[in-house]
Order: structure tokens, then C-alpha cells, then sequence
């Protein structure tokens, strides 16, 4: 009966069984992640039961937003999740690099350092630390930047980072991205951010350890902040929004540090008092319950495209039987066609806009021209089913999202009959 559904959606018998022998060898690999689920979607629960959730709190406010209960209840159920000292979750920040943007600007000033322990961070934030040059960065604001590089093993350069905290004595704040951007090198475990923080603060103890969390919500069942970040950073349209939240961002960690953000946010005496939530509490809420679903939907998705494209010859990161930290999956082609028709593909499995043909632009916040695939309710969530990259060597595609898994598992699947369909795999 499913392969006459798959094939009315394009997809041939050979690709069709080539998906369904891989998939045979899985089972226990997607046991794991539906156990880690259950346990993230208890502890979402517990945080709202905790916090006393009610109706009233989906009702929201306009204007000045003073007294909103439903927003004051949705903070104090991240803090309660990241367990954390307080939290910012608000619609008025637009997206991830916002959400960054906002907590290095709120906690850093002018004559002190950032520092990145893992190399260059992804290619958004090179405009606002000023790296390429950007009106508003943190260098035009006299804001330093120094950073160490992984080492080729992808392991931290300990060393290096040693040095580069003696030698900087202005270093205030250092910001660590779990996610690889659109690098291939591995993404970081919340164990291996841990050892990383425990290394930090010895040297420094006063330093703000900030974790960019994006893509890595709920893939594990601990956070950046349960191993020692003061902070951690993400976007609602990405895993914690759970596929409903249509915008915003959120900032969890040490009250200090998250009331900086909202003072930067809104402005100096207001702070958290005010930021209207309009009509956008419900899907605030139920887009955090859901999340811990539909992180691990897409979770199986990213596993099920590893072994597909390692079967077939490609270099995937992380590799078909590595264990996950986000829910990226990078498959390199080495050449621009390859990366076309995996978005191609993606963009046909999608409820919203299968019809059109995505294609390589020069977006804002890229050195290179970049191709995405989305058709998605919210326009951009990388929670739904989504694949984009860069046009430049070494042509890799970066694949995530997929509400539910048969969504992934279609999209997958679409991406291989592309590739056949334009002679760029062959199946035996």
C-alpha cells in the first residue's frame, strides 16, 4: 500500500526499496531517539505543570504589554526546562542571529573581547562581530574578536585556548557554537561543550560562556546550561518553536546576562516590563510542548539521508552511525549540480510551494551565493523540512528539519530520484 502512495508522488520502486533496505537497519537507532523524546516531552510537561500554566496565560496583551502573565509564565517555563536563572522569549526578536546578536551586544562593551574557542562562527555573525565589515557590528562599537580554530580532528586546541586567555585580559565573553554552520566538521556534544566550559572557567572564572544552541534543542536530554554555558541562544522558527511558532527567539541563563539582553532588547529601564505577545502565546506554548516530537522526527530524518548518501559514496557529517548532537545532516557532492538537486528535491516533498524550482541568490549575510529549499507554513523554519548551502566548494548541502518523520522520510527519498532522474547517482 506505501509504495503505491510513494509512487503517486514521484518516487520509483527502485529508489522506493533502496530507502526501505536502509530503513531495515534503523530500528534501534530511532528506539533511542523516541526514548530520549519521551523524556524531553516529560520534562516540557513537568515545566509546565510546575509553573502553572493556564488558560489565561495564552491569551496575550497589546500595547505596552505590561502585566502579561502568559509571557512572564513562557520564561519561567524555559528556565525551568534549561534550568536556568531566568529567560527571554519574545516574537520582538526576528531570528537566531538576533537572538546572538542581542546577548553579545547586551553583555559585551566597548574595550572588551569576544572570543571563540571553536573557530570561525557561522556566516551571519561575521557582520555583526564585524569580521566583514557591517554598520552596527561590535568592532565599529570597540569591540575586540580573537578566535582559535578546532584542530583537524575537530578537537579542541586546548593549548591555543590557554594562551589566547592569558594573553587577552580584556576577554569578557566567549561564545561557542554547538552546530556546524556550514562547516563539516562535527557538531559539538553537550559533554564535549561541558569539558570545554570546565576548561574555560578554570583559567577565567569570570567569563560568560555563551553556547549557540540552534539546531540542538531537545536532540540530547541535557543542555548547554545543565554542563555550565551562562547562556544559551536559539530560534523559535527552529527546533523549541516546534513547527508552530512563526517568529521569535529566546535567551536562557544567569539573570544578570538575560536582563542585559532585555534592557538591549527594549530599552534601558524597561526591560522585560514591556513587549506586547499580540496573539502568539498559544503557539508559543504548544509549538515547546511539541518540540521534543518533532526534534526527534527530524532527528530520524538526518539519520535515515546519512546512511542513504554514505551507502552511496558521498561523505556525510556525521557519519551513518555516529551519534547526534543537532539535527544537521551535511552530504558533500563536490560539485554545484549535486547540491542543486538534493534542494531540488526537498523543495518537491514540501506542502507549500512543491511546485517551484528553488535556485542559487546572493542573500544577505552570505559571502557566496546560497540556494535553500523551504516550503514551509512559516516562511524559513528550519524545524520543517528544509536543505540549503552555499554555491562554493566544497559544494555540501545541509539538510534538516521534517515535522514528522514520513514528511522526512519523503523528502529523503525525493532528494535521491533528483539525483537519478538527472544521472548524478546511479542504483545498482
Amino acid at each position: 500500500m506505501n509504495s503505491k502512495i510513494y509512487e503517486e508522488l514521484g518516487i520509483s520502486k527502485k529508489v522506493y526499496d533502496f530507502g526501505e533496505e536502509i530503513l531495515s537497519s534503523l530500528e534501534e537507532r530511532f528506539k533511542k531517539i523516541d526514548e530520549n523524546a519521551e523524556f524531553n516531552q516529560l520534562k516540557v510537561l513537568k515545566a509546565m505543570q510546575d509553573n502553572k500554566v493556564s488558560e489565561a496565560c495564552l491569551l496575550g496583551t497589546t500595547g505596552y504589554g505590561y502585566n502579561d502573565i502568559g509571557r512572564e509564565k513562557l520564561e519561567a517555563v524555559y528556565a525551568s526546562v534549561f534550568h536556568t536563572e531566568d529567560a527571554l522569549v519574545r516574537p520582538q526578536i526576528t531570528c537566531g542571529t538576533h537572538a546572538l546578536a542581542l546577548a553579545l551586544m547586551s553583555n559585551l562593551r566597548p574595550g572588551d573581547m569576544l572570543f571563540s574557542p571553536v573557530g570561525k562562527p557561522y556566516d551571519t555573525l561575521e557582520e555583526v562581530i564585524g569580521i566583514r565589515p557591517s554598520k552596527g557590528s561590535l568592532k565599529e562599537y570597540g569591540i575586540d574578536y580573537t578566535q582559535v580554530d578546532l584542530l583537524p580532528d575537530g578537537s579542541f586546541d586546548f593549548d591555543a585556548i590557554r594562551k589566547a586567555l592569558l594573553d587577552n585580559d580584556n576577554i569578557k565573553l566567549v561564545t561557542i557554537q554547538r552546530s556546524k554552520g556550514y562547516q563539516t566538521r562535527p557538531t559539538l556534544s553537550v559533554t564535549r561543550i561541558g569539558e570545554l566550559i570546565s576548561f574555560i572557567k578554570e583559567i577565567k572564572p569570570s567569563v560568560i560562556c555563551m553556547v549557540d544552541n540552534c539546531y540542538g534543542e531537545f536532540v540530547e536530554t541535557i543542555e548547554p546550561t545543565d554542563v555550565g554555558a551562562d547562556m544559551v541562544i536559539g530560534s523559535l522558527i527552529k527546533n523549541p518553536g516546534g513547527g508552530l511558532a512563526p517568529i521569535g527567539g529566546y535567551i536562557a541563563g544567569k539573570k544578570e546576562c538575560v536582563e542585559n539582553a532585555a534592557f538591549r532588547l527594549t530599552s534601558p529601564g524597561l526591560g522585560k516590563e514591556v513587549g506586547a505577545s499580540l496573539g502568539i502565546l498559544p503557539q508559543f506554548y504548544q509549538g515547546f510542548f511539541l518540540s521534543p516530537t518533532v526534534t526527534a522526527s527530524a532527528l530520524k530524518g538526518a539519520i535515515f539521508a546519512a546512511n542513504i548518501y554514505e551507502k552511496l559514496g558521498f561523505d556525510v557529517v556525521p557519519n551513518a552511525t555516529e551519534e547526534r548532537h543537532d539535527i544537521i545532516q551535511a552530504v558533500t557532492f563536490g560539485k554545484p549540480e549535486g547540491v542543486i538537486a538534493f534542494c531540488e528535491g526537498v523543495q518537491a516533498a514540501a506542502p507549500v510551494d512543491s511546485f517551484v524550482a528553488p535556485e542559487p541568490w546572493d542573500m544577505p549575510g552570505y559571502d557566496a551565493q546560497v540556494i535553500m529549499a523551504a516550503g514551509a507554513f512559516v516562511s524559513g523554519s528550519s524545524i520543517e523540512l528544509s536543505a540549503d548551502g552555499p554555491i562554493k566548494e566544497p559544494y555540501s548541502v545541509f539538510f534538516q528539519g521534517g515535522l514528522t518523520w514520513p514528511h522526512a522520510k519523503l523528502g529523503i527519498l525525493k532528494t535521491l530520484q533528483k539525483l537519478v532522474d538527472k544521472g548524478l547517482v546511479v542504483l545498482q
